[in-house]
């Protein structure tokens, strides 16, 4: 899994290379962690997760996006990853968050595991928001929608 977490890394510091493009502040959005809306609501989860993360829209279809955060476990967790929406409806941005999460005791130890979630993003302006459908796996991981408001610092 270390591995997998060290090539997501390096696959999005090489997405933001000068070979790329260079750095505009206008697309880079702080994200202030999440809050979750588990489906199973009685097993005590944390629905509050704070915590910072950072994204920087590539283009209009891609996303990098790091951060950490606490968890619904109320242990702390890191993630990396990249964002694809190729389809656009009613104004809101459609497609999949791809990447790697660690930190939940039940999954895997606590260390690194690999995620594909479906998710939608409104933004507007300085807001912006990202609604994620967080499946759900077996006693590993509790299922959610996580809201993830985000900023950015310059219009």
């Amino acid at each position: 899994m270390k591995q997998l977490a060290c090539l997501l890394c390096a696959g999005v510091a090489g997405l933001m290379s000068p070979a790329h493009a260079q750095f505009d502040a206008k697309r880079l959005w702080v994200n202030a962690g999440f809050y979750s809306a588990h489906f199973d609501t009685d097993q005590g989860l944390r629905n509050a997760n704070p915590g910072l993360g950072f994204e920087y829209r590539l283009d209009d279809t891609w996303s990098a996006t790091a951060g950490r955060f606490i968890n619904s476990n109320n242990a702390n967790s890191s993630y990396v990853g990249a964002y694809y929406q190729p389809w656009t409806f009613a104004g809101v941005k459609l497609g999949v968050v791809a990447g790697a999460f660690n930190g939940y005791p039940n999954a895997f130890n606590g260390g690194w595991f690999p995620a594909v979630l479906p998710v939608a993003t409104l933004e507007s302006g300085h807001w912006g928001l990202n609604i994620a459908a967080v499946p759900p796996m077996k006693d590993r991981l509790y299922g959610a929608v996580s809201f993830q408001l985000k900023f950015r610092l310059q219009d």
